[in-house]
C-alpha cells in the first residue's frame, strides 16, 4: 500500500512539473491538443494542461537573415551570377499571423527552399527581359522589383521582407574581360578628350591673354604718343611766351633785337653740347653759312618787330 502511494506520489509530481513551460524571449510557443492547434504561449513561465497539451513549433520573432546564390540568363544569353541577402522577419505577433508560420510548411527546411526559389525565379524574370550591358546599372531596380514581388507572398505565410541587397553581380569570365576592355577604351577615349579640351581651353587662354596685353600695350603707347604731342604743344607755347617777352624787354631797354636772338642762337649751341648724347657736334662755319644764319635771325628780327606789325 505503502509502495502505491509514493508511486502515486511520484506521478502527481511529474504531472505537475510537465504542466509548466518555459518560452525564451524573443520566441513564441504554439500548442496543440490532439494534434489540432489549441494557444500561443508568450515568454516565461506559461501553464499547459498535462499530457494532452504539447507545444507543437517554437517560433522566434527576431530578424532572420539569409545567403543567397543563383543564376540568371539575361535576354542576350549571357550568364549572370547572384550572390544577395536577405533580411526577414515574422509579420506580427498576431494570432493568425502565428498561425500561418507554424502551420504553412513543414519544417522550416521547406520554407527556406520556397523562400530562395521564390525570390530567384522574380529575378530571373526580371534578367530575362534585360541585356547583359544594362544589368549592372539596374542593381537597385533589380532590388524593388524582387521586394514588389515577393513582399506580397511573404506576408501570406507571415513573415515580412525586411530587406534585400545585392551584394555581387558577375558574368562568365570572357564576358569580364571583354567588358574591361570596353571599359578601358572608354577611359582612353574620355581622357583624350578632356586632354583636347584641355589644350584648346589652355590655348584659347593664351591667345586672349596674348591678345589683352596687346590691347594694353597699345592704348599705352597712345596715351604716350599723346602724352608727348601735349608735352611739344606745352613746350612751344612756352618758348613763343618767352621770346615774346624778351622782344618786350629789348624794345623797353631800345637795344636791337638780333643781338638776343644771337645769343639765344649761341646758348642753344651751348645746351646741344652740353646735354647731346653724341661726341661731335657738326656746325657750318662756312661763311655762306654764317651769311644765311644771320639772315635768318634778321629775318626773325623783322617778324618781332612791332613797327614792322603795325605797317
Amino acid at each position: 500500500m505503502s509502495f502505491f502511494l509514493i508511486f502515486l506520489a511520484v506521478l502527481v509530481v511529474l504531472l505537475i512539473l510537465s504542466s509548466f513551460i518555459t518560452v525564451q524571449q524573443g520566441t513564441l510557443a504554439v500548442t496543440t491538443i490532439f494534434g489540432k492547434y489549441n494557444r500561443i504561449f508568450h515568454p516565461g513561465l506559461n501553464f499547459k494542461i498535462p499530457i494532452i497539451e504539447r507545444v507543437y513549433k517554437r517560433i522566434s520573432i527576431q530578424n532572420r537573415s539569409v545567403e543567397l546564390e543563383f543564376q540568371a540568363i539575361t535576354i542576350d544569353q549571357a550568364n549572370v551570377y547572384f550572390k544577395a541577402m536577405l533580411l526577414y522577419a515574422v509579420w506580427n505577433q498576431e494570432e493568425e499571423t502565428i498561425k500561418n508560420v507554424a502551420f504553412k510548411f513543414m519544417d522550416e527546411r521547406s520554407f527556406m527552399q520556397a523562400l530562395v526559389r521564390t525570390i530567384e525565379g522574380s529575378i530571373r524574370g526580371f534578367v530575362a527581359t534585360k541585356r547583359q550591358a544594362e544589368v549592372l546599372g539596374l542593381r537597385r531596380d533589380i532590388t524593388e522589383h524582387v521586394k514588389e514581388q515577393i513582399d506580397k507572398t511573404l506576408e501570406e505565410w507571415g513573415f515580412h521582407l525586411l530587406d534585400l541587397q545585392m551584394n555581387d553581380i558577375t558574368f562568365d569570365e570572357v564576358i569580364m574581360k571583354s567588358m574591361a576592355q570596353v571599359v578601358a577604351s572608354n577611359n582612353l577615349k574620355a581622357a583624350a578628350e578632356n586632354e583636347g579640351q584641355a589644350l584648346l581651353i589652355t590655348k584659347t587662354k593664351a591667345a586672349e591673354a596674348d591678345g589683352n596685353a596687346i590691347k594694353i600695350a597699345a592704348e599705352a603707347e597712345r596715351q604716350a604718343a599723346q602724352l608727348r604731342g601735349m608735352g611739344v604743344a606745352l613746350f612751344r607755347e612756352e618758348v613763343a611766351k618767352g621770346m615774346t617777352m624778351a622782344a618786350k624787354e629789348m624794345q623797353q631797354a631800345n637795344l636791337d633785337t638780333s643781338v638776343i636772338l644771337f645769343s639765344m642762337w649761341t646758348e642753344a649751341i651751348k645746351h646741344f653740347s652740353e646735354n647731346s648724347k653724341g661726341n661731335v657736334l657738326f656746325l657750318d662755319g662756312s661763311a655762306e653759312g654764317m651769311e644765311h644764319t644771320m639772315k635768318q635771325m634778321m629775318g626773325m628780327n623783322k617778324l618781332m618787330d612791332p613797327n614792322n606789325n603795325k605797317k
